[in-house]
């Protein structure tokens, strides 16, 4: 496989998010490889092939940060002095929120909404969150400091969905706080449409505003088609997905002969995985509560546990109930292999028998691994 084009941005020396762009691809997805079984090497696990994603325009989420002036709006990162760096034109995002992206920059000087400036603590556009759907919908967020700007966006929102017909959800989310958060707790929906639907591995995934969706839709297709066909195999009657977010592994392994909860922190998710469901006609349960409270306090375990735990890991008051609650098989989605090897360490009795990695981010050392555990 060759080196990809470079991104201009990169190339210039103005962005280097992607710090492995220039590898050419296979050798990327080699050293990615053998970081994974390196880390688990002591395992005996049985590798398959690695999956690769596309190099380019994969990303389905942009997370811009908004710099400039209402007049002349930088839409990206700050560079270390605090200056905007614009990269409304990054070759990571899909087509569609390319496409996007200068019309919502338009947007931010029509309706004149000034953006944050970090080191005078003035402003108040902070970020401009854009998602995409397989479907070309689009999700449109601004967090903003404060309400002031809101009565403008909304006033000038009809105009903007006629130049963007693909915006589908629009909100504002509220982060007063001068701090290193991209969002705040509070959201305010704009749009009658609540939810973009994201149409992966034959199921259709309500995303709410402050739900969590894997940024790489192909990934998270693979993800969950190989989590299905796993699974499969051994045939559990029940089984719990903890950290189940809007509930992709949750759905993807529900069935008639299966009864599956799905258990997530956040109740925006929780609320998205319970549309999904209703609306597939699935039989499955989904509740909001922390993953180990909730695994600590049950009276008995499934027969099998899917875990997808943020990249810190289950921990070991979680890895420490698995490994004595006599389940029988765990699947693990990591997205951090160090806390990976770390979990598997506390669960000796819960051995790694098959294992996977899904190149979730190109360009970059981070991936998803999956491994399937069956008690010794």
């Amino acid at each position: 496989m060759s080196t990809a084009p470079l991104c201009h941005h990169f190339d210039a020396g103005r962005c280097r998010s992607c710090s492995w762009l220039g590898l050419p691809y296979d050798v990327q997805l080699l050293d990615k490889q053998r970081q994974v079984e390196t880390l688990l090497a002591a395992h005996d696990v049985a590798w398959l092939s690695p999956v690769a994603s596309p190099q380019l325009g994969f990303r389905n989420k942009a997370k811009m940060v908004v710099h400039g002036t209402a007049d002349d709006p930088t839409l990206g990162i700050l560079n270390p002095a605090g200056s905007g760096v614009d990269l409304r034109d990054c070759p990571l995002h899909t087509p569609g929120i390319r496409a996007a992206l200068p019309v919502l920059a338009d947007f931010v000087t029509t309706a004149r909404v000034t953006p944050y400036d970090v080191p005078a603590r003035r402003g108040e556009l902070k970020h401009l969150l854009v998602t995409e759907s397989p479907d070309g919908e689009l999700m449109v967020r601004w967090v903003l400091r404060s309400q002031e700007p809101v009565t403008r966006i909304q006033k000038h929102l009809p105009a903007l969905r006629a130049a963007l017909p693909a915006l589908a959800v629009a909100s504002v989310n509220l982060q007063p706080e001068h701090k290193a958060i991209l969002e705040g707790d509070r959201e305010i929906l704009l749009t009658e449409q609540e939810t973009l639907t994201m149409r992966v591995a034959g199921l259709d995934l309500h995303l709410r505003p402050q739900s969590f969706f894997q940024t790489n839709t192909a990934m998270a297709a693979e993800l969950y088609e190989r989590a299905r066909a796993w699974v499969s195999e051994v045939g559990p009657g029940s089984v719990w997905d903890l950290y189940c977010g809007v509930g992709g592994f949750a759905l993807a392994l529900a069935g008639p002969a299966v009864d599956v909860i799905g258990v997530e922190v956040s109740t925006e998710a929780v609320a998205s995985a319970t549309l999904s469901a209703r609306e597939a006609g699935v039989d499955a349960t989904f509740v909001a509560g922390d993953a180990t409270a909730y695994a600590v306090a049950a009276a008995a375990p499934p027969d099998l546990v899917v875990v997808n735990p943020p990249r810190r890991g289950i921990g070991a008051e979680l890895a420490g109930w698995l490994e004595t609650s006599g389940v029988q098989r765990v699947l693990y989605s990591s997205c951090n292999a160090q806390t990976l090897a770390t979990d598997l360490a506390a669960m000796p009795s819960l051995r790694p028998v098959r294992g996977q990695l899904l190149d979730m981010f190109p360009n970059t050392g981070h991936y998803e691994v999956l491994t399937l555990l069956e008690r010794r």
